[in-house]
């Protein structure tokens, strides 16, 4: 009762609904009046006929007769009260089949089940929301932060404008609030200026607007925005934006650094203090086809392999583990050991033939650009005349012509870097250009998550997803940290040294053979030792900096005990803040 009661309150809330209760009123009370007309004529003509009838025998006939039942019990034998019986019949035909029910579902049904539906999309938070981080758009990369912010415990709304795609966001486990993301009163009734962080990944024009609105509310509440256009930044700063993340930029970044056949220099990623995570490719070095072992790395450069990506799947690495042509070596060290690294093969040049690159959007562009820097020739295949600049190394066709890809250079290009939109076309492209060129290098943007393996098995050498991405970039700006990012699944983490282990050697110690997590360094008093020897001593109150994936770290964490452990993503997507 107390269930029904409160609901019922909330759906005579609005004016208008309460217009429509009256209205269903009415309308009853007048079906009812007239049944009480029919009653009594009903009894005026049974009298003229000589029959005598009780009232509620009265109104038993009108109810049977205008609902079409007609049981035939009681009938008149005159024609004056036949021809009563038809006005009742077709009156009720009228009132009770078509008007009550069209009456009733307009006024009351409809609007209670749009009541209903408004409770599983409120329209506001509660005043006491605080902490929360507000989602102005659903897209790829909304969803990838959901899933992140769902994993580290925090709360979160999403602001959608459509009460039925709101609903079924709904149904689907989103916490969705139905409201404009254009409107000031919005944000207000969301407790933006309570909130953690808000949002915005719409379009350029939106987000400005959305900045704007919040900032207006709360002078202090970050507010992290996406740009397309890099004309943007500056209007999104102006409107209020704590943070602009160009996301085109950084993918085309790393994507142009995971190009091989350009050199095999070691590219830094990300940096922890002066502990330096870079990677490098070893196709046309020496490397190619000796163990770790027998690379002696760690004893030439003093630089730690910490692991080996191939086609998009992560292992740490071992004395035994293959060094292949199409692998991407994960590195750690010092400025120093880097430098070193560099020293024994920066004079390995694979290829001087250009790069292909498909697609010349804002990610084709920016990986254009990034090569560029390096010194690093391209050609970029563009359909569309219109995004043709006026330059020699751009190609107009179709990316799926064989003749387009030939005047690109396909058959002596080292890689090919795939910028479409569209993951579908992605894939189709990355199956044409593995079936043309078995040997190349393919590289490939996936606007969402799932395509990811798809893609992997599709031929693609390394496919950065821009969910990942951005969702990635945007949680970092939350938690405060300025670690870049490199692949999904991959975190740096710092934990103080477990009781268990106090006292021993790395050696004695082995973490990497237990648990997977690479120890790429340790701080002490005396300071920070990065690639630290086998033979160092973990003192108590020391803390340990590993690299490792969230099952490795569950493994350290089951093996030797909780500690404070205090995870720096770099890994997921190449994004800084």
């Amino acid at each position: 009762m107390k269930f029904l009661f409160s609901q019922l309150t909330v759906f005579l809330q609005p004016a208008t609904q309460r217009r429509n209760v009256r209205l269903l009123i009415r309308f009853l009370l007048a079906l009812l009046a007239l049944v009480t007309l029919y009653s009594i004529v009903f009894h005026v003509l049974m009298g003229m006929e000589g029959q005598q009838h009780s009232w509620l025998t009265g109104f038993y006939w009108t109810l049977t007769v205008m609902s079409t039942l007609g049981f035939g019990d009681i009938t008149f034998t005159s024609d004056l009260g036949r021809a009563f019986s038809i006005l009742v019949l077709l009156s009720g035909m009228i009132f009770l089949l078509i008007l009550l029910p069209f009456t009733f579902i307009e006024f009351f049904y409809a609007p209670w089940m749009r009541v209903q539906d408004e409770l599983r999309a409120p329209r506001e938070l509660p005043e006491t929301t605080a902490g929360h981080v507000l989602l102005t758009n659903y897209d790829p990369v909304s969803v990838a932060l959901i899933h992140k912010l769902k994993h580290y415990g925090y709360s979160y709304a999403l602001l959608v404008a459509d009460l039925k795609q709101a609903l079924e966001l709904h149904d689907l486990g989103f916490k969705v609030v139905c409201r404009e993301v254009d409107q000031p009163e919005t944000y207000r009734l969301v407790r933006a200026d309570q909130a953690a962080l808000v949002a915005a990944t719409g379009n350029d024009v939106t987000n400005t607007n959305i900045a704007f609105n919040v900032r207006e509310l709360s002078r202090t509440v970050p507010i992290v925005t996406t740009a397309a256009s890099p004309d943007s930044v500056d209007i999104m700063k102006l409107a209020g934006s704590s943070q602009v993340i160009e996301l085109s930029e950084m993918m085309g970044q790393s994507l142009a650094r995971r190009v091989s056949g350009a050199d095999a220099r070691a590219h830094v990623i990300g940096e922890f203090g002066n502990l330096l995570i870079a990677e490098a490719t070893p196709a046309g070095t020496p490397l190619v086809g000796k163990t770790l072992a027998q690379s002696r790395l760690r004893e030439l450069t003093g630089a730690t392999v910490v692991g080996v990506w191939k086609r998009g799947s992560f292992n740490t690495a071992t004395a035994g583990t293959i060094i292949e042509a199409n692998s991407v070596l994960l590195l750690a060290g010092s400025v120093e050991q880097l430098r070193k690294y560099d020293e024994f093969f920066c004079i390995y040049h694979l290829s001087s033939d250009p790069v292909i690159i498909i697609g010349a959007g804002g990610v084709g562009r920016a990986t254009a650009r990034a090569l560029a820097e390096r010194e690093v020739d391209f050609r970029i295949v563009e359909s569309a005349r219109g995004r043709i600049a006026d330059d020699p190394r751009y190609i107009h066709g179709n990316a799926a012509d064989l003749a387009t890809l030939e005047r690109a250079g396909i058959r002596t290009a080292p890689a090919v870097v795939i910028t479409t939109r569209d993951d579908s076309t992605s894939i189709y492209l990355t199956i044409y250009c593995r079936r043309l060129r078995s040997d190349i290098q393919i590289l490939s943007r996936a606007t969402s998550e799932r395509s990811v393996s798809t893609l992997h098995r599709a031929g693609a050498d390394f496919v950065l997803s821009y969910a990942s991405m951005g969702a990635t970039a945007i949680f970092n700006y939350l938690k405060s940290t300025s670690i870049l990012m490199l692949a999904e699944g991959l975190h740096v983490a710092e934990t103080e040294v477990p009781p268990s282990l106090v006292g021993k050697t790395l050696a004695e110690a082995a973490i990497p053979q237990q648990t997977e997590c690479n120890v790429v360094a340790i701080r002490s008093a005396a300071g920070v030792e990065i690639n630290p020897r086998s033979t160092a001593q973990l003192a108590e109150g020391d803390e340990l900096i590993l690299i490792c994936t969230p099952g490795a770290e569950e493994r350290f964490l089951r093996q030797f005990g909780p500690r404070h452990v205090e995870r720096k993503p770099i890994a997921g997507t190449d994004t800084a803040v």
